[in-house]
Formats: C-alpha cells, sequence, structure tokens
C-alpha cells in the first residue's frame, strides 16, 4: 500500500511535466538538459554523504545496466519533444505512451509470459488514453515522422523502466538516479551543443519554473517510479502512468484555466480499470 501511494505521488509529479513545459519560455532540449542538471546537483551531496561507499563498489553489471539507462532516458526526451511539434500533440501523447504495451512486449520476448489479465489491462488503460487524446495521424511526411519519433520515444521509455528495475534489485533509489540522470544531463548536453540551443538568457520567472519541474516532474515523479519499481514491477508501473495524461488535463483546469474535455472523464475510468486489473494480476502472480 505504501508503494501504492508513492506511485501516485510519483503520477502526480509527472503530470506537472506537459503544463509546465508549456508554460516555460525555454527550448524543450533545454529544459530536459536543467532538470536532470538539477536534479543531479540535489541528489550530489546527499547521495556523496550517505552512499559514498556504494557508489564505489556498485558492481560493473549494474553500472553499465544504469547507464544504459540514462541513454534511454535521454533518447526518450531527445525523440519526444522535437515529435510535439513535427506532428500533433494529441497523436505525440497516445504515441508515447505506448510505454506498457512495449514493457510487456519486451519482457515476452525475454521469457517473461504476462498473463492475459496483464495484457488486457494494459489495452484498457491504453484504450482511456486514446479516449481522451483521439486518433489524429496525419498522412503528412513530416507528421508521420513526428508519429514515428513519439512511438520510439515510448520504446526507450519502456527500456529505461525495464533497466531501473533489474538495478533496483541491487541498487538503493538514490545511487541508481544520481547515476542515471547524470548521464542523461550529460548526452543531452552533447545534443544541447550539436544543435546549438540556447542553454540561458531567460528571466527569473523561467528558471524557477524549471526548478518547480526538477521538484515535481523529475525528482517526485521519475525518481519514485524508480523507487517502487523495485517491488510493483515495470507493468504496473508503466500502466499506472498512463494517468499523467489525464493528470495533466486537470492540473492544467486548475492551474491555466483550460477546461478538461469531456473525455478526460471516461478516460480516467478506463485507465484505473485497466491499472486495478494489472495490479490484482501482479498480485496474485
Amino acid at each position: 500500500m505504501t508503494d501504492l501511494l508513492l506511485l501516485a505521488v510519483s503520477v502526480g509529479g509527472i503530470s506537472l511535466s506537459a503544463p509546465l513545459i508549456s508554460a516555460t519560455a525555454a527550448p524543450a532540449l533545454a529544459i530536459a538538459f536543467w532538470r536532470n542538471t538539477m536534479a543531479v546537483g540535489a541528489l550530489a551531496p546527499y547521495a556523496l554523504l550517505r552512499h559514498r561507499a556504494e557508489l564505489r563498489g556498485i558492481g560493473r553489471r549494474a553500472l553499465l545496466l544504469t547507464l544504459a539507462a540514462g541513454l534511454l532516458l535521454a533518447l526518450h526526451f531527445a525523440l519526444w519533444l522535437p515529435s510535439l511539434h513535427m506532428t500533433s500533440v494529441a497523436s505525440s501523447t497516445a504515441l508515447v505512451t505506448t510505454t506498457p504495451l512495449w514493457a510487456t512486449l519486451i519482457m515476452r520476448l525475454r521469457g517473461h509470459r504476462a498473463p492475459a489479465a496483464v495484457w488486457i489491462g494494459t489495452g484498457v488503460a491504453f484504450t482511456g488514453v486514446l479516449v481522451l487524446t483521439g486518433v489524429d495521424l496525419s498522412l503528412s511526411l513530416r507528421a508521420l515522422s513526428g508519429d514515428a519519433l513519439a512511438l520510439a520515444a515510448g520504446l526507450a521509455a519502456a527500456g529505461y523502466l525495464l533497466l531501473g528495475a533489474e538495478v533496483r534489485r541491487t541498487v538503493s533509489t538514490t545511487a541508481y538516479t544520481l547515476l542515471c540522470y547524470a548521464t542523461t544531463a550529460l548526452l543531452l548536453l552533447v545534443a544541447v551543443l550539436v544543435s546549438g540551443t540556447a542553454l540561458h538568457g531567460w528571466d527569473a520567472g523561467t528558471w524557477w519554473k524549471l526548478v518547480l519541474l526538477t521538484a515535481t516532474a523529475q525528482l517526485l515523479g521519475h525518481s519514485l517510479s524508480n523507487r517502487v519499481v523495485r517491488t510493483l514491477g515495470p507493468s504496473v508501473t508503466s500502466t499506472a502512468i498512463l494517468l499523467e495524461t489525464p493528470g495533466a488535463a486537470l492540473i492544467a483546469a486548475v492551474w491555466l484555466g483550460q477546461l478538461p474535455p469531456a473525455a478526460a472523464y471516461p478516460a480516467v475510468v478506463l485507465i484505473l480499470a485497466g491499472l486495478v486489473l494489472v495490479i490484482r494480476t501482479n498480485r496474485r502472480g
């Protein structure tokens, strides 16, 4: 129950991501870089004070898997954020949230036979996302390229979650997230420099929004997901993250005065129904 409550807080933090990004006057890649860099700055003092021995003694396999997770997280950001400008936000959101479908498929390819109820629950939850966003795939080359980027971003996020679940068997949340976010920040810095994206020159309000984004979406959102994925498993964790879509719509309604569409309410019901089915199936397993 504690982990489910932490997962709910994580989803709430991640749900703040889209409204905050839309309200932040900075390039998308710069936002992704700073949220990871600030998270490293926040975690480093505590990690070096309390987990120094663990960081020094981390095994080669765990370290390589953590670096790979950081690479996939950077790839997720680098693929998804540009897709928002190439295709519709609705299509990009729907396709990037294929994460639980990819996670279940990857586990199947690795020899883990998920019960039929997990597939059904994931499908029901994903249907809720489609109900809310709508599917308006365009036939233009630019839009199709954006759709492909969003789909690949969902696949990268699935790999990130699965690797995190594996590393968290032996490594603490603090040590794992510090190394993972540091890797992501370094790789995003390379992308920023190659693309010529600006990393400064904004007003104080923009920087405060970046700090808030780091505290909510990164530290509460991603970090708590890394905390609970060890016990709840990648299927439950990735399916719960589908609640980000209606959660962001509700937050935008309260914060930005944008009333959620009528489809938000049945979408929440469908996502919750699918999530409950996945959780109950995993508990029985």
